[in-house]
């Protein structure tokens, strides 16, 4: 059959469709208990009799069965049947079609195979070619390309009209490449294409992004003659922005005679918007309106989804009054691009109202508020928005889960977290690999690694963003061994890495410190070509963790263009290698470069002047930070309670935590810390207890901190209520540094006993900072039997701190065991580590002066060891001060001891204070090591004779001299 005889003979079933409506009447029937796909709309079943052919003309109308519902169009087609069922042999095609075409708009499959099944079974020699095209066409819309497959392949005679059919099957079910298929297949059999079939082939080379096979069908277009087809116009305008030709896209749009189509602006505004190409977008938006085209809902949110920038908001708004202003109802879709440009300018408030004002709320809508929550840091408003998005009977969705998980995750609640994990679960959602991403990362934000791991491994379907975030959550939360495991597993697999995970990758390496792993990563992103400017930072961080400071600054000096994270990862991994003054000459150096330091590198500014108790410059960034308005950020705040308590100024620490509103634990935890620095204790504690009362939970560092407190402020009793508070209230499991400072706080309170027997019951397995403690208590208080047995269990275990090692060596030498103590300096000196020299520093002026023990360095060197000479003098006169020599722990004589002690470093920096600062001011000295007994009784006495007070922190605490007394009570 030809294509003319085709199309008369559906125009006369047509015309014979219009005589069927009289016998037409309404019968209910039940509704199907069976079981289809989802998406599959259930309708009640055909109760359709046999009956034998008489050929006569049937009343059934056409458009009346399109006008009715399936179940209305199903009663009355079984009614028909009961009175003229012996006539519907002659008349399929007429009955049939517009019941398959209801099926198809309904996407009702089950009714669709039971009207294919009695049409099987109505013994006729061939099903129509007519029929068959309906039946390709109704499973195509029902989502089972596999039957329309089956009906296509067993036709023996296909029209274009069955061949556009099943390419729209094939297109509108997600088998693009099926449909190309097919029309190679096409090709090569010479069927000529009309101009419904264009547009599905175009839209399979758009979802594929095929811009040759596009363009060949534009080409055949052409010679067909359909490319001035307004529809067939608009696909390839499609075709070509999907396909990231932009240009060809707007030549081609540019080239059409007829634009007064809307459909054919809504293509090209769509496609510079999707391609964010938001200016284009917004100008071809003005032209339309040259254009007196008139505009619908689709180019609304098309321009809308443009509107971007700052720049456009006041279009996006102009948009909306005019919406407004027409006094037409909103629709669901223009709303929700209203909410979505809002949400992007952060007016929140303005999107409550068009949210508030619109009668019919999908679930997209809601899922939209709870984007925009999310989008502008309001995660406590999306998860009450949540709870009104069930109280207003709507069920969740993927969408909506997957914000409130990002929600949860990012405000550290766990609880909420694994309960929206249950409902993901219970609904089906929990094996998707969004949501399962999703709940990795809020699982890894919430520091439980065991709970991101085992979903991890719950997702059957794992890509790759669910690999990266696996690895980089194992390497935020420490675990540093998983994440290498896992990247080990990426690269048998054969999967191809990105500069992210190499970054995560790099991030476990430096937690390691392991400097072979480091440098092996940093060849391979070399020989990868994965080097970027966010990985090349990464690697100087990386570097700078494992202290290698040579490599760190050689991969400073190869990026060629540095930002401001090279700057900040420079200063941070000098300050966290001990080395704040280099911080400091970078930052000189960062200023020189044009550059706006951000509240990140002024942190680490904040924590290197805090390393050095350079008091001047601390408060010039202080200035800083105020005038670039970075005062109210939480880690600026924190970072200058830090920064001043370890300068030495406790009462600007309390100032500015008094004027902070909103407290962090973070906060709370540093002002506790700085009054135990200071030797406040009960200060402490009571700043402790305000906390509690605010309803802040503690967590292990704050409870390190008031245990640091009392340690130093000799509070024993409140020491040992912590520990329990710690335990009992709040089931924290106390580490290694809690019982330390127990141990220390006993020791320094003379209950060595007590604190040795703590230490042989204590729950974990004792580390050297707790036997340090212990020891450091012994040499204080002459305990020579249990400081034996400390120091052999320190030199028992591998330790690398050159600070333990000094304490055992000290106290072999304070008991006179000069072969014991050289023996410890030869371990030392095999293990590769050498003991810091006493090192004291004085910030004058705009500089720091260091000073090392018999130090001969500095310019002014003659007048320094002149004016010690007298004030020694003065002490010895004035204030009956005798050199204690038995704080020299060196082998040699009474008179070398002496001379030894004179020459203390921080002596050396009262010296040049009392020198080169005005009469009456504070001398504030910061020393790297202890303090011995003897310089604590010479800074006394200077802060009496001289009138000076003296600021002096060492690597214990501070001590404030004043009147010839010291705040910490001789207790240090």
């Amino acid at each position: 059959m030809n294509l003319q005889s085709y199309s008369a003979r559906h125009l006369q079933f047509s015309c014979q469709f219009s005589a069927m409506a009289a016998s037409i009447s309404h019968f209910n029937f039940p509704l199907l208990n069976s079981t289809t796909k989802p998406h599959v709309k259930h309708y009640p079943p055909l109760n359709i009799p046999k009956f034998s052919p008489s050929p006569a003309r049937i009343p059934f109308s056409k458009e009346k069965c399109k006008q009715s519902t399936l179940r209305y169009a199903f009663s009355s087609f079984t009614d028909l049947l009961t009175g003229h069922g012996n006539l519907l042999l002659f008349n399929l095609d007429h009955v049939y079609g517009p019941l398959l075409e209801l099926c198809a708009s309904e996407k009702a499959l089950l009714q669709g195979q039971q009207i294919h099944a009695h049409i099987i079974k109505s013994n006729v020699a061939r099903i129509s070619v007519f029929l068959s095209t309906k039946l390709v066409f109704m499973y195509g819309k029902c989502g089972s390309v596999l039957h329309a497959k089956r009906v296509f392949d067993k036709m023996c005679e296909r029209t274009i009209f069955t061949r556009n059919a099943m390419l729209g099957s094939y297109v509108s079910n997600g088998e693009p490449l099926q449909a190309l298929e097919m029309y190679r297949e096409m090709r090569c059999l010479g069927v000529p294409f009309d101009s419904y079939t264009f547009p599905y082939l175009l839209k399979a080379c758009a979802t594929v992004q095929d811009l040759r096979c596009g363009a060949e069908i534009h080409g055949l277009a052409i010679k067909c003659g359909n490319d001035s087809i307004v529809y067939v116009a608009n696909s390839l305008v499609t075709m070509y922005a999907k396909c990231n030709d932009l240009n060809g896209a707007r030549k081609l749009f540019d080239r059409m005679n007829d634009r007064s189509d809307v459909v054919s602006w809504n293509s090209m505004i769509s496609a510079y918007s999707g391609n964010g190409c938001c200016i284009e977008a917004l100008g071809l938006f003005r032209e339309i309106h040259k254009a007196a085209v008139a505009t619908n809902a689709y180019t609304l949110v098309a321009v809308l989804q443009a509107c971007e920038d700052y720049s456009s908001m006041k279009l996006g708004m102009e948009i909306h009054a005019a919406i407004l202003k027409s006094r037409q109802l909103l629709d669901v879709y223009v709303a929700n691009a209203l909410l979505a440009m809002y949400f992007r300018f952060g007016k929140m408030a303005e999107a409550a109202v068009i949210f508030d004002d619109l009668d019919d709320k999908d679930i997209v809508t809601w899922n939209s508020m709870l984007t925009g929550f999310i989008q502008n840091g309001l995660y406590n408003e999306a998860l009450q928005f949540f709870h009104d998005l069930q109280d207003a009977g709507l069920k969740p969705d993927q969408v909506s889960v997957i914000n409130i998980i990002v929600a949860s995750g990012r405000l550290g609640y766990l609880l909420n977290g694994r309960e929206i994990h249950a409902y993901a679960i219970k609904n089906g959602f929990a094996y998707n690999v969004l949501v399962g991403n999703t709940l990795i990362d809020m699982y890894a934000k919430c520091c439980c690694m065991i709970y991101a791991g085992r979903a991890f491994h719950k997702i059957p379907n794992k890509d790759f963003i669910s690999w990266t975030t696996i690895i980089t959550g194992y390497a935020q939360n420490n675990c540093h061994i998983e994440a290498l495991e896992l990247f080990r597993e990426v690269q048998m697999e054969g999967m191809d890495v990105d500069a992210m995970m190499m970054g995560s990758v790099l991030l476990a390496c430096g937690g390691l410190k392991c400097l072979i792993l480091v440098k092996e990563i940093h060849g391979y992103i070399i020989r990868r070509g994965l080097s970027d400017p966010v990985l090349q930072n990464t690697i100087i961080s990386a570097y700078g963790e494992c202290g290698t400071v040579d490599y760190m600054s050689r991969m400073f000096e190869s990026i060629e263009c540095k930002d401001i994270v090279s700057w900040t990862s420079m200063i941070s991994s000098y300050v966290h290698n001990g080395l704040a003054n280099e911080a400091l000459e970078v930052f000189y150096s960062f200023k020189e470069a044009t550059l706006e330091p951000d509240s990140i590198i002024l942190v680490s500014l904040l924590s290197a002047v805090a390393s050095l108790s350079t008091l001047k410059k601390g408060k010039e960034i202080h200035g800083f930070i105020i005038r670039k308005g970075l005062i109210s950020e939480k880690t600026t705040v924190n970072a200058l309670v830090d920064m001043y308590a370890r300068c030495g100024s406790l009462d600007n620490a309390c100032k500015i935590f008094i004027s902070t509103r909103n407290k962090s634990l973070v906060l709370w935890t540093a002002m506790i810390n700085a009054y135990g620095m200071h030797g406040h204790g009960e200060a402490a504690v009571e700043l402790f207890t305000r906390m509690k009362g605010e309803k802040l939970i503690p967590d292990h560092i704050t409870f390190l901190a008031i245990l640091y407190a009392c340690s130093h402020s000799g509070l024993i009793n409140e020491g040992k209520r912590f520990i329990e508070i710690m335990e009992n209230d709040y089931q924290l499991e106390p580490w290694a540094e809690h019982y330390a400072c127990l141990v220390d706080l006993l020791g320094r309170t003379n209950h060595i006993e007590e604190a040795y027997q703590f230490v042989k019951s204590m729950p974990i397995a004792s580390t050297p900072e707790v036997w340090c403690a212990l020891l450091g208590a012994c040499r204080v208080h002459s305990n020579k039997e249990i400081g034996e047995i400390a120091a052999q269990k320190l030199l028992d275990m591998d330790i690398d701190n050159p600070g333990n090692y000094a304490l055992v060596s000290n106290v072999f030498a304070a008991s006179g065991r000069w072969k014991d103590v050289q023996k410890v300096r030869m371990k030392m000196k095999g293990i590769g580590l050498k003991k810091n020299p006493g090192c004291s520093w004085i910030e004058v002026g705009n500089k720091v002066h260091t000073f090392l023990a018999r130090d001969r360095s500095h310019p002014e060197c003659d007048k320094i060891y002149q004016k010690l000479a007298q004030i020694t003098e003065k002490l010895e006169r004035e204030g009956g001060y005798v050199a204690q020599t038995k704080f020299v722990l060196h082998n040699v004589g009474e008179e070398e001891k002496v001379h030894m002690l004179y020459e203390h470093s921080e002596r050396l920096a009262i010296a040049y204070g009392l020198l080169s600062t005005a009469k009456g001011t504070p001398i504030r000295i910061t020393k790297n090591l202890r303090v011995c007994g003897d310089c604590h009784t010479f800074c006394k006495l200077v802060s009496k004779l001289f009138v000076r007070k003296l600021i002096v922190r060492d690597a214990s605490r501070f001590h404030h001299f004043e009147d010839g007394a010291c705040f910490c009570g001789d207790f240090w």
